[in-house]
C-alpha cells in the first residue's frame, strides 16, 4: 500500500505512527490525538518548520499505526519505542527519565504519596501519570475527599496505646483525622484506602455512591453543614471523572492476541504490556491455503510472534482458546477488567489493520473485492448462491397516519437508487405492519413476475418473525417462495431470522455482511421516512385548502401543483386564482386567506 493510500485508511483516533525508510527501518516515530489528521498534515503542508521535516517527509517510504484509548497511552508507547527503535529523526523522550506513579505504602495505616523509579518493597504503584498536573489532580482529589497522613511514624497498636505521638497541624487543619493518637480507627482508615485505590483503578461508582448516601443521611439529621460538606466532594468526584484517566500498573509482562478473519485471511494484531503500559505493537496478516481454523491460525501467531519478539511473558491473554500448550507460560480468556479492555484494544487493531489491507486489495482489484463479498455474504447467511441482487423493505406510519412502505435495492453490495421504490399502502386501514407488508410484497412480485423482470437472490425484512411470516404467506401465494431466500431483521442487528426456524443466526459483528446489512437498512429506514413525510406534508396541506367550502380535493391538488405551497396560494393576486381554477373557487380562496 502506498503513503496516500495509507493515509486515507487511518482513523481519527489517537494512537502512535512509525515512519519507515528506504532500508525499511524505522526513522521516527509519533503521538497524535487523531492519526488522520496528524499524519495528514506531514504531506500537506506547503511549507514545513524546518529543513529537517522536509528531508524527513522526503525519505518516507511506509507508514504503519497503532491506535491506543487516549492521548496518555499514545504518549507511553511513543516514550517506550522511541527508547527501544531510537529513531534517527527523533529529538525527545530518549532519555530514561521514567513519568510519575502515586505509591500506597506497605505499612499500618498506609500513605498515599507520588514518586518516581519505584522499588519492590509491598507497595502498590499507580500511574504512570504523563503530566505531573494529572498526577496532583487525583493527589489533591484524594486529599479533599478523604484525609490521610503524610507522617512517617511508626504507627503500631503499642505505640498508639502508650500515646507516644501527639496530633500535629495536619489534623488542626482537617487534614488528617489523628490515627496516632487512635482518634481514627484502623478499620475506618483502611475503608478510605479501599475507596482510594478504586478511584486510582478508574472505578468512581462506589466512591459516589459512599458520598450520595452520607450526604442524604446528614441532610435527614438536619446535619446541613456536613451535607453541603459531602455535596462538594461528589462536585469534586465528578469533575475529576470528566478530566483525568488514569493506568494502572497491576498488569506485569503479558502478551495479547485478537484475530479478525475474513473468507480466505486472518488479521493478528499483538499487543506487548509491561507494567500497565504497551511497549510494543505489531500486526500481521495470513493468506489461507486451505479450510484453516481460526485456532489453527491464532495458534500460529502467537508461536511467531513470541519467538520473533523473544517473549516471555507468563501470561497470554486471548479472545478464545487457541489449542496449545506454551512452555511456562498460561492462556487466560478475560471477561471483564482491564485484561479485558486489553484485549478489545487489540481487536480495534486487527479490525483497522484488516481495513487497511482489504482497502488496498479492493483499489487494486474491485471486481476480485465484490467477487470476495459475494462469498463472505453466501457464507455468513447460508445463501445457496451469491446475493448479487438484494431487495429490502421497510414500513412508515407515524402515528398510524399515511402509511407507506419502502424498497431499496443493492446490487454488488452497494445501492442501487434507481431501482429504488416506495408504496403508499391501499388495501389497509390503519396501522398494520403484517397485512401492509403483504401487501406491498403481492404488488412488488406480480408485478416482476407479469413483466418478467429479474427477482432478487435475497429479500431482507426490516422486522422480527410476524413480518417475516406475512412476506412467507405472499411469497407462496404468488409461487416464488422456493426460489427467492427471504431473511428478518430483528431489532439488534446482529439478529438474522429465517422462515420456519425459530432460533436466529448472530453475524459476526466485524463481519462486511453484516455492514451491508446495516446500510440496507438504513436506507430503507431513510427512504421511507423522507416519502412518508413528503406525503403527510402534502397531505396537511390539502386538508388546508379544503377547509374552504366549496373546494375539494382536485381543486387542493391543482393549486398546490401550480404554486407549490399554501403561503405562495395566499399570497396569490386574485386574478391569477381565477385563471387557475374559475372565479367563484378562486374569490372563495382569495377571500378565505385574506379574511383569516
Amino acid at each position: 500500500m502506498n503513503i496516500k493510500e495509507t493515509i486515507s485508511s487511518l482513523p481519527n483516533a489517537p494512537g502512535i505512527y512509525k515512519y519507515y525508510g528506504a532500508d525499511n527501518s524505522i526513522i521516527y516515530i509519533g503521538k497524535a490525538k487523531n492519526l488522520k489528521k496528524r499524519v495528514s498534515s506531514y504531506f500537506t503542508k506547503k511549507q514545513f518548520d524546518s529543513a529537517k521535516t522536509k528531508v524527513l517527509v522526503s525519505k518516507i517510504r511506509r507508514i504503519e499505526f497503532t491506535v491506543v484509548n487516549n492521548e496518555m497511552e499514545a504518549l507511553l508507547l511513543e516514550n517506550n519505542l522511541i527508547k527501544e527503535y531510537q529513531p534517527r529523526y527523533n529529538m525527545m523522550l530518549k532519555d530514561d527519565k521514567s513519568f510519575p506513579l502515586i505509591r500506597i505504602t506497605n505499612e499500618r495505616f498506609p500513605r498515599v504519596f507520588p514518586m518516581r523509579n519505584p522499588k519492590q518493597d509491598g507497595s502498590q504503584f499507580f500511574g504512570p501519570y504523563t503530566s505531573v498536573k494529572a498526577m496532583h489532580t487525583v493527589v489533591d482529589l484524594i486529599k479533599s475527599l478523604y484525609p490521610l497522613r503524610n507522617c512517617q511514624l511508626n504507627l503500631t497498636e503499642e505505640n498508639i496505646a502508650q500515646g507516644k505521638f501527639k496530633v500535629c497541624l495536619e489534623y488542626q487543619i482537617g487534614n488528617c483525622k489523628g490515627p496516632c493518637v487512635g482518634f481514627q480507627s484502623e478499620d475506618d482508615y483502611m475503608n478510605s484506602i479501599k475507596r482510594v485505590k478504586e478511584i486510582f483503578r478508574g472505578d468512581l461508582s462506589e466512591v459516589r455512591a459512599e458520598l450520595l448516601e452520607n450526604m442524604n443521611s446528614a441532610a435527614g439529621d438536619l446535619k446541613f453543614e456536613e451535607a453541603e460538606q459531602f455535596r462538594l466532594k461528589l462536585e469534586l468526584l465528578e469533575k475529576f471523572r470528566s478530566k483525568t484517566t488514569v493506568v494502572s500498573q497491576h498488569i506485569k509482562n503479558v502478551d495479547v492476541f485478537s484475530i479478525s478473519m475474513d473468507l480466505d485471511r486472518a488479521f493478528v494484531s499483538y499487543l506487548k504490556v509491561d507494567n500497565g503500559i504497551i511497549i510494543r505493537t505489531k500486526s500481521i496478516e495470513y493468506k489461507m491455503k486451505l479450510e484453516e481454523s481460526k485456532e489453527e491460525i491464532l495458534a500460529n501467531a502467537i508461536i511467531h510472534l513470541r519467538e520473533l519478539y523473544e517473549s516471555d511473558a507468563k501470561e497470554i491473554i486471548v479472545p478464545f482458546d487457541p489449542e496449545i500448550e506454551i512452555e511456562n507460560s498460561k492462556l487466560f480468556i478475560p471477561k471483564a477488567g482491564d485484561k479485558k479492555k486489553l484485549l478489545d484494544l487489540a481487536l480495534k487493531n486487527a479490525l483497522y489493520y484488516r481495513k487497511q489491507k482489504l482497502d488496498s486489495y479492493a483499489k487494486l482489484d474491485p471486481i476480485g473485492r465484490v467477487n470476495r463479498l459475494m462469498l463472505q455474504m453466501k457464507s455468513d447467511l447460508n445463501l445457496t448462491e451469491e446475493p448479487r441482487h438484494i431487495e429490502c423493505f421497510d414500513n412508515s406510519n407515524i402515528q398510524g397516519t399515511n402509511p407507506v412502505s419502502a424498497c431499496v435495492v443493492f446490487k454488488d453490495g452497494k445501492p442501487s437508487k434507481k431501482d429504488y421504490r416506495h408504496f403508499n399502502i391501499k388495501t389497509v386501514e390503519g396501522p398494520n405492519d403484517f397485512a401492509s407488508m403483504q401487501e406491498v410484497i403481492t404488488r412488488r412480485y406480480s408485478r416482476a413476475i407479469n413483466e418478467e423482470q429479474e427477482l432478487p437472490q435475497l429479500i431482507v425484512i426490516d422486522g422480527g418473525k410476524g413480518q417475516l411470516s406475512s412476506v412467507v404467506t405472499s411469497l407462496k401465494k404468488l409461487g416464488i417462495y422456493e426460489k427467492v431466500a427471504v431473511v428478518g431483521i430483528a431489532k439488534r442487528l446482529e439478529e438474522i431470522y429465517y422462515p420456519e426456524d425459530p432460533m436466529p443466526l448472530y453475524i459476526d459483528k466485524t463481519s462486511e455482511t453484516l455492514k451491508v446489512i446495516q446500510h440496507m437498512r438504513d436506507e430503507a429506514h431513510r427512504f421511507g421516512i423522507t416519502h412518508h413525510r413528503n406525503r403527510r406534508s402534502k397531505s396537511t396541506f390539502v386538508t388546508e385548502l379544503t377547509n374552504i367550502s366549496g373546494i375539494g380535493s382536485k381543486t387542493g391538488d391543482l393549486l398546490l401543483k401550480h404554486f407549490r405551497s399554501v403561503k405562495k396560494i395566499m399570497e396569490a393576486e386574485l386574478n391569477e386564482l381565477i385563471s387557475l381554477v374559475g372565479e367563484d373557487k378562486a374569490n372563495k380562496v382569495y377571500n378565505y386567506f385574506n379574511q383569516k
